[in-house]
């Protein structure tokens, strides 16, 4: 009889935060799995009480990475509150920044931290560099830094690395581990071009702060508009802007697109329905408003709620539908779900077990369990993905149709970790294409003599009822809640993607999104479990954005005094 094993992963490396993962191993697969957030934060509570002014600035630090998503989130939340709308230059301008934001956290995130889930370093020293440009003109028919000069170039870099002994990023990795599938030289295309997207996501940098002031923490965004006015009426600074974008372009037509359908030619034995995909439920809030008035319909990115895999229904989202459960998580409060307006955060630790391992049947982990109309859903790339194709959303359903005929995929295929992993890049794609558009929405605005960047408005001497913001970070969707009297923040909480997707069990038992879709993954060795890195890396965890510093002695929030 097969002795079942208990395998504990922490921390979870190459990813934004603290995530720890156990999993149970019965003949070689998974057959149980826990997600479990390690550190607590504490902005909700920290924002409460501060002006409203200053909320922006202060909901960006939620995050290192999807900062301009707060902080729009922030303020479109306030925006909703006071009855206002940024007037169209504002919102292309925002759309713009927003597209930076998505463009580098797609490019770093696969590259820098979800690449090498793909490629094995080790493969690559023993790769033949003619061969490799050989390989790499099967799939692209320009492409990136392909010659066979330049591939024995960074294979010359890459034996100097590793003979160094300081492998740092390399560091740990499992060469050799039979899950990885590629030849040499696809190995080497990949490392390749996690040295080009070095420079990439510098430049993403430099148009992110074009208009934002600064990266990664812009400054430009007020209620009611920006503030980045002077750059706008600037021509030379949206000639810089559209330059970096073409360079960009290149690299994702040439480089991005093609290394995913490397991957998917290589791992097509994974690339089948239910493997590393388990919920079945998806959500998107839209993103990128097309309209001053943010309406659903007009979201550069769809809207909607796939339920059980079934795309021939799409429904609307209603926020009233969501809930959050602390049943398995460290906070105070009711095990059943409560909606976020209504909801506290009060940390409440209780530990782990003795031998270090997560309490099963107890609480577990610092993130909430987010649930829609009671249900687990996934959020992300994948998500906007399946409900664009559903709902015919722009171009994206014959975007992901060329695809699935390139590889002779069918769509139920898209629900796995190689069809996570190929939405991203599909989006990142589609949100270049967006940011064009954007820029000539602007300069047509700008010709009709419409200088606008701001909308006047009061502050409320009564506080205001819940004001949600639906809005749709890199990582999927995001939500914030506010409450305002006067100038003071009165209640905030904010829903974040990876707490959907790392969300522990809920009262009835259901387990996270993460925790679902590592059900039934192999894990031939369990000193190895690559498989499983490489389905939690996939959903591009975001754990800072997810738990909200503590204290686990005295279960309090720590307080700072700075001397100047």
């Amino acid at each position: 009889m097969a002795v079942k094993k208990h395998v504990v992963i922490d921390p979870i490396t190459r990813i934004e935060g603290h995530l720890r993962i156990e999993i149970d191993v019965k003949d070689g697969k998974v057959v149980d799995a826990w997600s479990s957030g390690t550190l607590w934060r504490g902005i909700e509570p920290i924002l409460q009480g501060r002006d409203i002014r200053d909320a922006g600035l202060l909901a960006q630090r939620i995050c290192g990475v999807c900062t301009w998503a707060h902080y729009e989130a922030n303020t479109m939340s306030a925006e909703v509150a006071l009855g206002i709308r940024p007037p169209t230059n504002a919102r292309l301008i925002r759309n713009m920044i927003n597209a930076t934001q998505f463009m580098h956290d797609h490019i770093v995130h696969f590259y820098a931290l979800h690449s090498l889930d793909w490629a094995d370093v080790g493969g690559a020293l023993k790769a033949d560099p003619v061969r490799a440009s050989d390989l790499a003109h099967q799939f692209s028919k320009n492409p990136y830094n392909a010659s066979a000069d330049h591939y024995r170039a960074v294979l010359d870099k890459l034996k100097r690395f590793v003979a160094s002994g300081q492998l740092g990023p390399f560091a740990g990795a499992y060469m050799g581990n039979p899950l990885y599938k590629m030849p040499p030289e696809g190995s080497l295309i990949l490392i390749s071009h996690y040295l080009d997207a070095l420079y990439i996501q510098v430049i993403l940098a430099q148009m992110m702060a074009i208009y934002g002031a600064k990266n990664p923490h812009p400054q430009s965004l007020v209620i009611g508009g920006i503030t980045s006015v002077m750059d706008m009426l600037d021509a030379t600074r949206l000639g810089q802007y559209t330059t970096k974008l073409t360079q960009v372009g290149q690299f994702i037509q040439h480089a991005y697109l093609p290394d995913i359908d490397l991957i998917t030619h290589f791992y097509k034995d994974e690339f089948v329905e239910g493997w590393g995909c388990g919920s079945y439920n998806f959500l998107t809030y839209g993103g990128f408003p097309e309209t001053n008035d943010w309406e659903a319909k007009y979201r550069y990115l769809p809207q909607g709620v796939i339920f059980n895999r079934d795309l021939s229904k799409i429904e609307p989202v209603d926020e009233k539908f969501i809930t959050e459960s602390v049943a398995h998580s460290w906070y105070e409060g009711p095990d059943e779900g409560v909606y976020p307006g209504k909801e506290q955060t009060v940390a409440h630790y209780t530990g782990l077990n003795p031998d270090g391992t997560v309490k099963k049947d107890g609480k577990y982990s610092w993130v909430k369990a987010p649930r829609y109309k009671g249900k687990v859903m996934e959020v992300g790339p994948l998500s906007r993905l399946l409900v664009g194709y559903a709902l015919k959303h722009n171009n994206m359903r014959e975007m992901l149709e060329v695809y699935l005929d390139r590889h002779k995929a069918r769509i139920n295929q898209m629900f796995s970790t190689v069809g996570r992993t190929a939405a991203r890049a599909l989006e990142t794609a589609y949100i270049w294409y967006g940011a064009h558009r954007w820029v000539d929405d602007l300069i047509a605005n700008l010709k009709q003599g419409d200088e606008r960047t701001w909308t006047r408005f009061e502050y409320p001497e009564e506080e205001t009822n819940t004001a949600v913001a639906l809005y749709e970070a890199p990582r999927g969707s995001l939500a914030h809640f506010v409450r305002i009297k006067g100038k003071k923040v009165m209640h905030y909480q904010v829903v974040v993607p990876s707490t959907w997707n790392a969300s522990p069990r809920d009262e009835k038992g259901q387990r996270g999104a993460y925790e679902e879709s590592l059900i039934n993954l192999p894990v031939p060795n369990t000193d190895e479990p690559l498989e499983v890195l490489r389905t939690v890396h996939s959903f591009d965890p975001c754990l800072a954005c997810a738990v909200h510093i503590l204290d686990v002695d005295s279960g309090k929030v720590k307080r700072f005094k700075v001397e100047v």
